[in-house]
């Protein structure tokens, strides 16, 4: 991954960066409370040779203490020491236990050693350290002695440095501790932020859209939390960001087929949730506010969800019409300006209907009467229904919802339309992240409140003969 495709994987899950680092801070804060104090005590000790006093005998003293020493701290360490002073000190630990906590060095080119012990408590780490140096110089020379067969050791260890108690615990350290989990905690935070934006197969941006289908964008729609409850971008939401983008789409629609502009056009998505219902719905409405005069076509016949959407009678409507029970006029509802052919009762056989002659007279029918015919479709991938009707239309949009649909998803959907030959029109970029120039125009809108005048209702439902005699269909009373 480039810089910049790192930098925005961890802008988009900064949330998830930022608990790591505390978890992290948390580790490291609770490693140093829960971790036992060890102290370090160290002793040192002297190697020196008892030999003449002529320059020759001690350059030879000299050089039998440098080759001696090194062999001299691995003892250090060995039963003879440790068990003295466990039994000296009356230590409750065995020998061994306590030869894993003493370290002996002697630096390269010297005839000193340096012995270190570790322990939990501080006075008792340096009474075991100066225990050791005495108990291992004894030994040492002990050894030299039988080795010499002398009456004297020919070497001598002088403790130069005895052990006093640390001030200080050297484990653990609570600055090293916390540092390295804050770092810990964001390396994991960035790691799993470049790993779940590698392993997401999601559309981001609007121009990855276009790179991936080769489809302008002719609509993004900024999500917005109110929606669920306030789906129409009509009414008191009139003047929000959402509501303008639908009239941007509306703008963009008209002038992208210019010359050669489609009557009925398909809206679809390639799975569910994505919201094409809510872009049929306020692309017709504003069309209609533009002074088209538009129909709506709920041909979801799975999930139809045009008739909830407007508060209208969803059993009396296209599928009526479809095997010959009522004539269009007869089920046709009205919002405002808008007309509406609800979906109608659920058939058991949607792909056969939808994909009927009846359906494409019924287009052709709604297309000479209305200049644009609006049609809300089930989703591509999912059910055979849109691919079948979508041949009777003049042209589709596909809508894909940002950081929701996968790539393969939406290939496969424009793939199938392709396939059927229907045009394309574009795709909608529905639920995207709100624009930086959103809060401009909320300003802007609220500046002229002085002279707008207010904001209609919400268009309701025309009641009368038509939906009168939609529920008499229901009935079976009306032929």
């Amino acid at each position: 991954m480039e810089l910049r495709s790192i930098l925005k994987a961890l802008t988009r899950s900064w949330p998830v960066v930022l608990a790591c680092v505390l978890l992290g801070g948390a580790a490291g804060w609770g490693a140093t409370t829960l971790s036992t104090p060890v102290y370090q005590a160290r002793a040192q000790l002297f190697v020196s040779a008892q030999s003449g006093g002529d320059t020759m005998a001690l350059q030879q003293g000299n050089s039998f203490s440098l080759a001696r020493v090194q062999s001299y701290a691995s003892i250090v360490t060995s039963r003879q020491v440790t068990r003295h002073v466990v039994s000296s000190l009356d230590l409750d630990t065995k020998p061994d236990e306590l030869a894993g906590r003493i370290t002996a060095e002697a630096p390269i080119g010297t005839v000193l050693i340096n012995i270190t012990v570790s322990d939990t408590e501080r006075r008792r780490a340096a009474d075991i350290a100066n225990a050791v140096a005495y108990r291992f110089s004894d030994v040492v020379e002990g050894l030299e002695s039988l080795d010499a067969r002398a009456a004297r050791s020919p070497v001598k260890l002088s403790v130069t440095q005895t052990a006093s108690a640390p001030s200080a615990p050297v484990s653990p350290r609570p600055a090293l501790n916390l540092a390295a989990g804050l770092l810990a905690g964001l390396l994991i935070g960035a790691g799993t932020a470049v790993l779940r934006e590698t392993l997401d197969t999601t559309l981001k941006t609007a121009d990855a859209v276009t790179v991936l289908t080769s489809l302008p964008v002719l609509g993004s729609i900024p999500f917005d939390k109110e929606s669920p409850q306030q789906p129409l971008a009509s009414g008191a939401a009139a003047h929000s960001a959402r509501a303008e983008a639908y009239r941007h789409l509306r703008t963009n629609l008209q002038f992208a087929q210019f010359g050669d502009r489609p009557r009925i056009i398909v809206v679809t998505s390639s799975l569910p949730g994505e919201g094409k219902t809510s872009t049929a719905v306020n692309l017709a409405l504003s069309l209609t506010e533009g002074g088209i005069s538009t129909c709506l076509v709920d041909a979801d016949l799975r999930r139809p969800a045009v008739a909830h959407t407007f508060g209208l009678v969803r059993n009396a409507g296209l599928t009526n019409v479809l095997i010959g029970q009522a004539r269009i006029g007869d089920v046709m509802q009205s919002v405002g300006g808008l007309s509406v052919l609800a979906s109608g009762p659920l058939p058991p056989n949607p792909t056969e209907l939808l994909a009927s002659e009846p359906m494409a007279e019924l287009l052709g029918d709604l297309a000479a009467g209305y200049e644009a015919v609006i049609v809300d479709t089930a989703p591509l991938l999912p059910v055979a229904d849109t691919a079948g009707l979508a041949t009777f239309a003049h042209g589709a949009l596909l809508v894909v919802r940002a950081g929701k649909t996968p790539r393969d998803r939406v290939r496969a959907a424009a793939e199938a339309l392709h396939t059927v030959g229907v045009r394309t029109l574009g795709t909608v970029f529905s639920m995207s992240p709100m624009p930086r120039y959103a809060a401009y125009g909320y300003d802007y809108g609220d500046s002229s409140a002085a002279w707008r005048t207010p904001a209609p209702a919400p268009p309701r439902p025309r009641t009368g003969s038509v939906l009168s005699r939609g529920a008499a269909l229901l009935r079976g009373e009306a032929k």
